[in-house]
């Protein structure tokens, strides 16, 4: 990969940074905003209205759906501006826009997207995605939510878990079986399903920080129309898996593991003789925050990768699998490492005035631990690089 900008590349690091630099919410002292979202969200309605006013809600959509029709490139950079600045992004957006729009993009009609795509740019509308259920999670084409058909409606019966703000959704894309005989990657369907619907039950799965962002969710005779198929009856496992390739480098990620890193290593230098820092006591601590700082420039290498792959048109397969493994187990070294600095004060959660970098550090110790399953457990990712990027067997 160049790693040199263009010309046209650099007007456009400028034009993102100058706009950052102008627009977007400052910083509170100690706050992070991929830390502190709920709270800083508030201050961030004028940043994500001047996003919307530059398209930049959805950068990589096509300019006729709203989005700024970005090059590759044009998107990596964007985000890694926008990482950089620790500049705030519309995360309750992003089934919606990472998500649900794309797959509208490339399999919806055309009243679906006029209907659907607008209300997702304008976040008038919030999104879930209903794929994992309680025996159909790493082997999601096992899942057993059934839809039969009645006239001009479905009805859905079966249960989601790890239903990521579906208590806060106004729509879910959801896969149900419609074919109980065809093998079991055919004979789905893919699903819009209004959450207001009579028959869906929300219920909180709290995690161990103490947050309700997972859910799950019952399906007792919904009724679903027709028009809200995605794609084909029966064909929607190849609906499912279709993503926009814009958003696969992770670069956000690299740069936030660096960041956190580069505030431990602050936080353990200014506080190294107050008794709030383990750094005195355990001087090889020097040698563990060196090693995640390491680690955080591989990732980032990672990244460029990855986008280098897309820049050539090339579709990042395996690739992809090594990154998300690879940054999942980072987020927890990085977790790890916080806490041995801080010793027992990293025991003190947010909101109290003695807990250092206003405790994100536990809440990252705590968070990190569903890092290595969400979104495909790394057992997964392992195999995916084994099989279709080492070429080994696969296993019986």
């Amino acid at each position: 990969m160049d790693f040199r900008d263009t010309p046209e590349e650099v007007t456009f690091r400028q034009e993102v940074r100058a706009v950052i630099e102008r627009e977007a919410p400052k910083l509170e002292a100690g706050a992070d905003f991929a830390g502190d979202y709920i709270e800083q969200f508030a201050v961030s309605q004028q940043w994500f209205k001047k996003l919307g006013e530059l398209r930049w809600i959805a950068p990589a959509w096509p300019k006729e759906y709203g989005g700024a029709g970005m090059t590759v490139m044009q998107q990596f950079i964007f985000n890694e501006e926008m990482a950089l600045a620790r500049a705030p992004r519309p995360l309750h957006l992003i089934i919606g826009v990472g998500m649900a729009g794309p797959t509208l993009i490339v399999h919806g009609t055309e009243e679906q997207k006029k209907y659907y795509l607008p209300r997702i740019l304008s976040g008038a509308d919030i999104w879930c995605q209903g794929y994992s259920e309680p025996e159909a999670g790493s082997d999601l084409a096992s899942l057993r939510t059934r839809a039969v058909e009645d006239g001009d409606d479905y009805i859905m019966n079966g249960q989601k878990i790890w239903t990521s703000i579906a208590h806060l959704a106004k729509w879910m894309i959801c896969l149900a079986r419609t074919d109980p005989d065809a093998p079991k990657h055919k004979g789905i369907t893919y699903f819009i399903v209004d959450m207001k619907s009579p028959g869906i039950e929300t219920r909180p799965l709290v995690n161990m920080v103490g947050g309700h962002e997972f859910n799950e969710v019952f399906f007792d005779n919904v009724r679903v129309p027709k028009a809200n198929i995605i794609g084909e009856e029966n064909r929607g496992w190849y609906a499912a898996v279709t993503t926009l390739d814009f958003e696969r480098s992770a670069i956000g990620s690299a740069v936030g593991q660096r960041q956190a890193v580069e505030d431990l290593t602050r936080y353990a230098k200014e506080h190294n003789e107050d008794g709030t820092s383990t750094l005195a006591l355990n001087p090889m601590l020097r040698y563990e925050l060196a090693d995640r700082l390491v680690e955080a420039e591989v990732g980032r290498m990672l990244s460029y990768r990855v986008v280098s792959l897309q820049h050539k048109g090339l579709i990042p397969n395996y690739e992809a699998s090594v990154v998300k493994l690879y940054n999942m187990e980072l987020n927890q070294r990085i977790a790890r490492t916080g806490m041995n600095i801080l010793g027992a004060y990293g025991q003190l959660d947010r909101g109290s005035k003695w807990a250092p970098l206003r405790g994100r550090i536990k809440y990252a110790y705590l968070r990190s631990v569903g890092s290595t399953i969400e979104g495909g457990t790394s057992e997964i990712q392992r195999n995916i690089i084994a099989s279709r990027g080492l070429g080994l067997p696969r296993g019986d």
